[in-house]
């Protein structure tokens, strides 16, 4: 029994410890401290110091941090009168409020007005609590405990700086900054009213969708300002009827919003004011061309489209549009599509084509043929690349190819590269986003199969334009200068050519036409690129000064209608660039260091012949002027040869390939015309109606003036071409192609 009643006595004093112990902490009051969150507002400049915006809410409270003493003595009255006019007076909890809030309650039978004090509100605002019986028990103690550790103006502070100002805006700075672009510490007397009115409910009172509801409110809180005795009744009569002109919807943000969150997200909490690289006139010229070619191309499914432009010579950005309408109330402009993840379609093909040069896969005489071609694949899969037109050049020399941007070529040139080499040469370049093996991306990698973002196209062109060159890509501005050059990438001679390539006008003809939105009237390298189903289109060029990019599409992954990287980010990039040019004309691109450029033979890549009718001039190196210089194989035999190389494609429809449905030949003595057909062995063939002899599916037919339809056929499939054979032109010279 002893023992027993002795457990007891241990139990009873252990519990008494316990109760003890819980009334302790209940009691121990709130310092300062637990106030402390929320960081600065953040100003962000442009490179002159020109602010681009205030960024407000940085932290996991979305509080701004200002000091009491930055706060208009006008908002502080008008809050407390509005929100607690016994402020001064209670320890946390107002009696005479919770009386008068339940007395109202049980004579309407709904709430007229609420008991909760500053204090009070400060609690549920800190720590998070609900708006139940349960949740006002914790409101009353916490308050209690507030008071108990904080001075009155402490409390105020930190109440003024979580106080709702309606959709996610917390605090009087972010209030005051939005709704009127101004600093808290400026509130005049109406616009203090005006925002200590919205606090009692944000939702029911948004300035932009219940004006009438809110200055209804606005007038309340003057009149208890003036029963307070804050304000004296002519003044408060003034400010009641002093019109409050609320600004548009931004946030705070002049301009490239996504940068500025990018940049205010790892900027410290302490930090005021950034100075970033932005232009701030090119920033809104490239913001308005966004919306406005956006807006363009509405009715062929557009609804987006991002820009970046880089300064070669340090890599900083000059201008950063993330979306066409940031502040939109719908649609997904919200999103940044300078970061985001897209498949960039053709615009990896000139570094695929430098690397081929460089490790001489390819050379700028080198014959491609852009025919149909399947590729055997693991799994017992194939692949047979095709371009947008579904038609196929034949024999087209490395300039032809990237600057047209075939794909069966570059798939071919892949293949002999090695995928594996070329993904070690794109994260050379930057594309850190391409993170899987060199099986995952496969033949596909020279089409854009893999994800990348429009900053690293970008930077990667930029490195393009310094002959292989990297910069370091950023938007700070350094106050220590320029950043550090890295190693350069690749072999300064060969991007040279790439970018001669790139600059052609006449070589990218048969894709774009001479005249297409790719050409300026100043020296400018440039690339277009689209993804699978017209869902991503890209234009990514230079000049030696600046690379400009542009991606036009949807962020929800939508496809456009047949909308192409020429008729979808080309007018963005176009604009863009010549507005540069405007500003600081470029000079002209270097020659390849090495090259001399010479005539050849636009079919063979050879010297031209009597044989030859179509001659351009091309850069070669040293040991492509040897192969150059050597005699060359009469052309009929040359192309014959090629013809014969091609390897058969069966399963597919009858189709004449060569010549092509249009086109116009130049009559030469002993010339004559390849033609071919797939999908046959040995068809039956016309010419204007007329049976010709028995001929399989490659020949050559001589060259006569005249109007040709040609005609295939093989067991009930047919197919025709037309194309015309006229009189020699005249001879004309013109930079990168001439024809005699």
């Amino acid at each position: 029994m002893i023992g027993f009643e002795a457990d007891r006595v241990r139990l009873a004093a252990a519990g008494i410890a316990l109760v003890l112990s819980a009334l302790a902490i209940a009691n121990r009051p709130i310092g300062p401290r637990a106030f402390a969150g929320g960081a600065n507002a953040l100003v962000i400049e442009d490179r002159s110091g020109v602010e681009l915006g205030t960024v407000l809410a940085r932290d996991t409270e979305h509080a701004v941090r200002v000091p009491l003493a930055q706060v208009s003595p006008r908002f502080l009255a008008a809050i407390v009168a509005a929100e607690d006019a016994r402020f001064a007076a209670h320890d946390g909890v107002d009696p005479l409020a919770l009386a008068r809030a339940a007395w109202q309650l049980a004579r309407t039978g709904h709430v007229v007005s609420g008991g909760s004090t500053i204090t009070m509100q400060l609690a549920r605002l800190r720590f998070g609590l609900p708006r139940t019986p349960v949740g006002k028990l914790e409101e009353l103690l916490l308050a209690r405990r507030i008071e108990a550790g904080t001075p009155k103006a402490a409390i105020l502070e930190a109440y003024v700086n979580r106080v709702p100002m309606g959709g996610d805006l917390v605090g009087v700075e972010a209030g005051a900054r939005t709704y009127f672009g101004a600093p808290a510490r400026d509130l005049d007397l109406a616009h203090a009213a005006f925002l200590a009115a919205l606090p009692n409910d944000p939702v029911r009172l948004d300035p932009y969708a219940h004006r009438d509801a809110l200055e209804a409110r606005r007038r309340l809180v003057l009149a208890r300002m003036v029963a307070a005795g804050a304000v004296a009744a002519d003044e408060a009569a003034r400010a009641a009827a002093e019109r409050v002109d609320v600004q548009p919807r931004n946030d705070g943000i002049a301009g490239a919003a996504q940068l500025l969150f990018r940049l205010a997200g790892s900027a410290a909490p302490s930090a005021t004011r950034l100075r970033t690289t932005i232009d701030g006139e090119l920033q809104a010229f490239a913001e308005n061309a966004t919306q406005q070619v956006v807006s363009g191309l509405n009715d062929r499914g557009v609804r987006d489209g991002a820009a970046i432009v880089i300064d070669n010579r340090d890599g900083a950005i000059r201008a950063y549009v993330g979306s066409a309408d940031y502040f939109a109330r719908t649609g997904a402009g919200k999103n940044d599509g300078v970061a985001a993840l897209r498949q960039p379609g053709s615009t990896l093909k000139p570094f695929l084509y430098e690397l081929a040069f460089e490790r001489r896969v390819v050379r700028p005489t080198t014959i491609l043929a852009d025919v149909p071609t399947t590729y055997a694949l693991p799994g017992l899969r194939s692949y047979s690349p095709g371009d947008y037109s579904e038609r196929f050049a034949g024999p087209v020399r490395p300039r032809l190819a990237l600057a047209d941007s075939l794909n069966v070529p570059a798939v071919r040139v892949l293949s002999e590269v090695g995928v594996a080499p070329f993904l070690e040469r794109l994260r050379a370049l930057g594309f850190a986003h391409l993170t899987r093996d060199a099986d995952h991306y496969g033949l596909g990698l020279a089409l854009g199969d893999g994800e990348v973002s429009l900053e690293e196209l970008a930077g990667a062109y930029a490195a393009v334009a310094n002959a292989g060159r990297r910069v370091r890509v950023h938007a700070l501005a350094d106050p220590a200068g320029a950043p550090p050059a890295a190693d350069r990438v690749g072999a300064a001679s060969e991007w040279a050519l790439v970018t001669d390539i790139l600059a052609d006008a006449h070589a990218r003809a048969r894709a774009f036409g001479v005249a297409s939105l790719l050409r300026t009237p100043f020296a400018s390298a440039v690339k277009t690129g689209t993804s699978s189903d017209f869902r991503d289109t890209w234009t990514i060029g230079f000049t030696r000064d600046y690379t400009v990019g542009t991606w036009v599409g949807n962020f929800d992954g939508a496809p456009m209608q047949r909308v192409s990287g020429v008729t979808g980010a080309a007018p963005l990039w176009n604009r863009i660039v010549r507005h540069l040019a405007e500003r600081d004309p470029p000079p002209a691109f270097a020659a390849p260091q090495g090259y001399a450029r010479r005539p050849m033979c636009a079919t063979t890549g050879v010297r031209p012949t009597r044989d030859c009718h179509s001659i351009v001039g091309e850069w070669l190196d040293a040991r492509d002027l040897v192969a150059w210089q050597a005699p060359p194989a009469p052309l009929g035999r040359t192309y014959d040869a090629w013809l014969a190389a091609q390897p058969p494609h069966a399963h597919e429809a009858l189709r004449i390939v060569a010549p092509r449905d249009g086109d116009v030949y130049v009559a030469a003595a002993g010339a004559r015309i390849a033609v071919v057909a797939r999908g046959t062995q040995r068809p039956t063939w016309e010419l204007n109606g007329r049976a010709l002899a028995a001929r399989d599916a490659r020949w050559t037919l001589p060259l006569a003036r005249g109007r040709w339809t040609l005609r295939a056929h093989d067991a009930g499939r047919v197919d025709a071409v037309t194309f015309t054979v006229g009189d020699p032109l005249p001879r004309t010279h013109r930079a990168g192609f001439t024809i005699r």
